[in-house]
């Protein structure tokens, strides 16, 4: 969402409980609560809105490929070089994400929190992921169009950035899919980490990170990848049908690996007992007060 792209709570909303100071780490409850309230703001969005979000991010996107195409059409295609281009493969992401659009991964985790919090949501939740990820996959589209076809780079730029797309888009379903799992456990983990962060700059080194490990590792993301492979076909290197399988198992892979290994678990980990949020916000000698009193006295 926009990776909303950066929900960060407000600062009431983020201001800890007694007198912890201000720069005392965030509970998993904390989180938790903050993820559920950013999940609930989202899906007040109109359609509209979601949908002019979501094509900002798509393009915006496109950084990710740009950055690294820059640099191969300077240093060639060498392993190493390939390596050294992924050191820009984050800047997509930190554009979107600071800049707060609407990108379809991360909202394998707002939303879907919210849902398993209230036990409803769904129908809305389900609107929401289609708008933002066709938005997202349009913008996309739109980038590799400005860069293919109206020659808004070099040839030597255009060249490498649909190499990028031919390289992208190969393997296995079965391959793909699974590097998409990955890849979205990444990013919705991001998501719950850049919550929790406070400061900006905290929240760009955590998406640098995170999404260099992504292009690196060369883990399948539905939208990043969507424009270096729809520039690919833009210039005629892949066929439409190649990039529409790679995109159906990059997506389930994204959407299984955001909403199963980082949003389910979360949940558990500070729901699953109905007592996370409560216990967070009580005293611990009061927690322990109460524990202890379940505690059967040793007979004599």
């Amino acid at each position: 969402m926009g990776i909303t792209s950066m929900r960060t709570a407000s600062a009431a909303d983020n201001e800890l409980p007694g007198d912890r100071a201000a720069t005392s780490r965030l509970t998993a409850a904390e989180i938790y609560s903050a993820a559920v309230r950013t999940g609930e703001e989202e899906l007040k969005r109109s359609s509209a809105g979601l949908a002019l979000s979501g094509l900002a991010a798509g393009l915006g996107m496109g950084l990710t490929g740009l950055g690294s195409a820059a640099i191969l059409a300077e240093m060639g295609d060498g392993v190493a070089h390939y390596l050294l281009a992924n050191l820009l493969y984050p800047l997509g992401f930190i554009v979107v994400i600071v800049g707060r659009a609407q990108l379809f991964t991360e909202n394998t985790l707002f939303p879907v929190v919210l849902v398993l919090d209230r036990r409803r949501h769904v129908g809305n939740t389900l609107r929401l992921w289609a708008v933002v990820f066709a938005a997202n996959v349009v913008g996309a589209l739109l980038f590799a169009v400005l860069m293919i076809k109206a020659g808004a780079v070099s040839p030597e730029v255009a060249a490498a950035l649909s190499r990028l797309g031919t390289k992208t888009v190969q393997g296995s379903f079965v391959h793909l899919f699974w590097a998409g799992v990955a890849g979205g456990w990444i990013i919705a983990l991001m998501a719950w980490l850049v919550t929790a962060s406070r400061f900006t700059i905290g929240q760009i080194a955590l998406v640098y990170l995170m999404t260099f490990v992504v292009g690196a590792a060369g883990l399948a993301h539905c939208i990043a990848g969507s424009a270096e492979a729809l520039s690919a076909v833009v210039a005629g290197q892949v066929p439409v049908g190649t990039y529409v399988v790679w995109l159906l198992a990059a997506t389930l892979g994204n959407t299984l690996g955001g909403v199963v290994i980082v949003s389910l678990l979360n949940y558990g980990q500070v729901r699953g007992s109905r007592r996370g949020l409560r216990q967070a916000e009580r005293p611990l000698s009061d927690v322990e007060d109460a524990t202890t009193r379940k505690v059967p006295s040793p007979r004599r």
